[in-house]
């Protein structure tokens, strides 16, 4: 009963498979060989138009490296308060531009408010006041707390942004989720809705390591090739990383995969909500569910083998928690089998 996340769970066979058979011989270093230019050509396909494609390590990696493609000098980031770049990037940020910051913006349940960001941005001066400079919005998609933004969400935080001539991020290293969750296409959910760049994440939907940074708009990130390097995140041997991709997005692969840790999501939630013994904190959009569980029973759960994080409440969230009860989070992946949802909810009854 493997939920604590998704980076738990192994590969799919199909991705372990193509790195096998693109292991043997030679191939052209750096990302210049046939499979990695056939990898980048793939993407262009997924997104509707030409784009830019740098692998890396990392989700970490990607957000850190798309802030630093985007720095000014003073340079700050508006995220939601509750974001991963925000609260679990240990600062990579701040280190991979050498000393831009992030600005919090509120939101319920882990989406910025359109109007609430508006009010962000117009806190700093644009004539380089010692406060710093607004460089960047990001917005998290699926979100930390297993919202989604629609495309109309995203809409409204492109025009905050457009407005006050900021770059929009999106931080997707659930995007597959987003977009399995929505049924609408990539181009729909990025640029179309005026997303510039996008944090693209495979890792924690079957993959062994497979991230990259997706710019959108040419005119945005145009020094990122530089930045890679010296950031020592150029790979030499780039093709296992097209190997994973090329095998990901086979045959619609990667929503499928994301498709099916949704669907454990739901039938998680309904699980949890049957149970006497706990309760949704709130509906989940995508492959995330939190429960509200009294201790003692999340010990009972862990005791007999579940694997799953306590988890802090989030901004916006309307329910009651009692003396002896917290909200706990079960993540769902592409692995996940209806057998291990089976038998948590017996623990549960």
């Amino acid at each position: 009963m493997f939920f604590a996340s998704d980076n738990w769970a192994g590969v799919h066979p199909d991705i372990s498979a193509n790195l096998s058979r693109h292991a043997a011989g030679t191939a052209t270093a750096y990302g210049d060989g046939d499979l990695d230019r056939a990898v980048y050509r793939r993407f262009n396909e997924i997104f509707e138009r030409e784009v830019q494609v740098f692998f890396v390590a990392t989700g970490t990696a990607a957000n850190a490296l798309s802030m630093a493609g985007l720095n000014r000098i003073g340079g700050i980031a508006l995220c939601h308060s509750e974001a991963h770049m925000n609260v679990d990037e240990f600062g990579a940020m701040g280190s991979y531009t050498g000393g831009a910051r992030t600005a919090p913006v509120s939101g319920p349940l882990g989406r910025m408010n359109p109007e609430a960001l508006d009010r962000a941005i117009r806190r700093y001066s644009q004539d380089l006041a010692p406060a710093g400079q607004p460089m960047a919005v990001t917005l998290t998609q699926a979100t930390e707390v297993g919202t989604v933004y629609s495309v109309d969400d995203v809409k409204a935080i492109a025009e905050v942004s457009r407005r006050h001539k900021l770059p929009l991020h999106m931080d997707g290293a659930r995007f597959a989720n987003a977009i399995a969750a929505t049924g609408v296409s990539p181009a729909e959910m990025t640029w179309k809705s005026g997303v510039d760049l996008i944090s693209f994440g495979a890792t924690k939907n079957g993959c062994w390591m497979a991230d990259a940074v997706v710019i959108l708009n040419p005119d945005v990130g145009k020094e990122l090739r530089l930045l890679r390097q010296r950031a020592g995140q150029t790979f030499s041997k780039a093709r296992f990383i097209s190997a994973q991709f090329e095998a990901y997005f086979n045959d619609d692969l990667w929503l499928r995969m994301a498709g099916h840790a949704n669907q454990m999501a739901a039938h998680l939630a309904e699980t949890v909500e049957d149970a006497p013994a706990g309760r949704l904190a709130w509906l989940p959009q995508a492959n995330e569910v939190f429960a509200i569980l009294n201790r003692e029973t999340a010990e009972k759960l862990r005791t007999a083998g579940a694997k799953f994080y306590e988890w802090g409440v989030p901004s916006g969230f309307d329910g009651h928690l009692g003396d002896n009860e917290a909200i706990y989070r079960f993540v769902a992946s592409f692995a996940t089998a209806t057998e291990e949802i089976e038998r948590l909810g017996k623990l549960l009854a």
